[in-house]
């Protein structure tokens, strides 16, 4: 059909004299604007009449001899048409026609004819337009999902090739889909793979053509991936995210702690003591959950499920728990500290860094070491404060984990010379008691002999005359 066009219109132009016919390939985006060639020579004269026409449709755009415009009804939006001839590429010799806003209807074979004098020269453009189209528009998380790349009007023996996010896309191997879906239409279960940008390059007679689409997968949207990694320290809070799409609600959540070892038949365990599911002021689709205090034994895999219209959607997630072991070194006041975690599978750098503050509570971050392990001398004040332990990967910061040298530990030579001299001082003030006890209790001793002895008065007469007896006795010796 196109072969006999070009022969009709060349046989019309043959006999007006000079005139050749040619097929010029366009590929245009729908949405996009279109531009189609008709040049001749810049020396030429300006063509006293312009007209394009499309096959089947009449006039697009004329120019007649008079200067007047006209345009095909059919290509007025709003008012406006969507098709112009720039006026000042005319002295270039440049006649192409500008297609604002192209929709599949406008693919088709059009034509432009330059009336010069006694000589009409006439181009032929064939304009095709590249659609890319998902079906359904936002699919849910394990669905039938297509992605489909239509040519108007199809170019026989084109090649289409499929683009995912500026990369080539290679469809899943081992379906049964694979042998029965044309080149233009990518079919498959609808997951995180699937999303982002989709382009259909188009192939043919060594022109190239492209249109794009995005699709997005509805479903769990955090954490993106299965099997991401959750980094804690011990005895800290952390978030266990589990969000599904801002418009889906699911029903019959569970969250689960998965067994190690269990792959082919997950084995379920119980869920920590300190595990706590989504509070109600959280949004429908957010349902995280949290461990309020994380211990050592809490890591291992877990597991957010819940149903989607049918479809049960499940998300596994790992808890990596880290915590820092102290131990005493040879040298005096010296401990060695040392970065642990559950599994350092995707750790690649270690950093210490040490934390002050002052009494106003302001912080101070001192030098940055590297390494997994750090020797500090607890009796040294510039080792005060916390030392954190910063774990990284080739994409980032994963999480730290810190370690408090308290002041005390510092201050053990000083609170040994202050024990010392608390000792003596008690054991004095014990010393000085003692004596006051026992004095007290001569008196108490002198007080009570008294008392019995007053209670026979002759006994208290004769005991008294002995004692000055007794006493002159001494006297008299002393002065012989």
């Amino acid at each position: 059909m196109m072969l006999l066009e070009c022969f009709i219109f060349g046989m019309i132009a043959f006999l007006m004299t000079g005139a050749h016919c040619e097929v010029t390939e366009v590929f245009a985006e729908a949405g996009s604007q279109a531009v189609l060639p008709c040049k001749c020579s810049s020396t030429s004269p300006v063509p006293s009449a312009i007209i394009w026409s499309k096959a089947n449709k009449g006039t697009v755009w004329r120019k007649q001899k008079s200067g007047l415009q006209y345009w095909g009804s059919s290509w007025a939006q709003k008012g406006a048409s969507r098709v112009r001839c720039p006026h000042s590429l005319f002295e270039k010799g440049d006649y192409s026609l500008q297609i604002n806003d192209v929709r599949e209807e406008d693919g088709g074979l059009y034509s432009c004819s330059l009336e010069c004098g006694n000589q009409v020269t006439e181009n032929k453009v064939m304009l095709r337009i590249i659609t890319v189209s998902v079906s359904p528009l936002i699919p849910v998380w394990g669905r039938d999902v297509s992605v489909t790349c239509n040519v108007t009007p199809w170019p026989n023996g084109a090649a289409v090739q499929w683009m995912l996010n500026n990369s080539p896309f290679a469809r899943q191997s081992g379906t049964t889909l694979r042998t029965v879906t044309p080149q233009n239409v990518v079919k498959e279960r609808a997951t995180a793979r699937l999303t982002g940008n989709w382009t259909c390059l188009v192939h043919y007679m060594w022109k190239e053509g492209q249109a794009s689409a995005s699709l997005s997968v509805k479903g769990i949207i955090q954490p993106p991936d299965d099997n991401t990694k959750v980094y804690a320290a011990v005895g800290s809070t952390v978030a266990l995210p589990c969000v599904f799409s801002h418009d889906l609600v699911p029903s019959s959540l569970v969250w689960e702690k998965l067994q190690p070892g269990s792959r082919s038949k997950p084995v379920f365990s119980r869920l920590p003591p300190s595990f706590s599911q989504s509070q109600p002021s959280q949004l429908p689709w957010d349902k995280s959950a949290s461990l309020k205090e994380v211990e050592l034994k809490d890591e291992g895999k877990y597991r957010c499920s819940g149903t989607i219209q049918g479809q049960r959607l499940a998300r596994n997630m790992q808890l990596i728990v880290a915590k820092i072991d102290s131990s005493l070194s040879k040298k005096k006041d010296s401990v060695t500290l040392t970065c642990q975690l559950s599994d350092a599978s995707e750790v690649t750098d270690y950093e210490w860094v040490h934390v002050t503050y002052d009494i106003n509570g302001t912080q101070s971050v001192g030098s940055i070491q590297k390494g997994k392990t750090l020797n500090i001398d607890q009796g040294s004040e510039e080792n005060w404060g916390e030392w954190t332990c910063r774990f990284s990967s080739k994409v980032g910061v994963l999480g730290n984990v810190t370690y408090q040298v308290q002041q005390m530990s510092g201050l053990s030579g000083q609170k040994s010379k202050g024990f010392s001299h608390n000792t003596a001082t008690v054991v004095g003030l014990s010393f000085l008691l003692l004596v006051l006890l026992l004095i007290l209790a001569q008196m108490y001793k002198n007080h009570q002999r008294r008392k019995r002895i007053l209670q026979y008065p002759a006994l208290e007469t004769i005991v008294h005359t002995i004692s000055n007896e007794r006493e002159e006795r001494e006297r008299s010796r002393v002065k012989k």
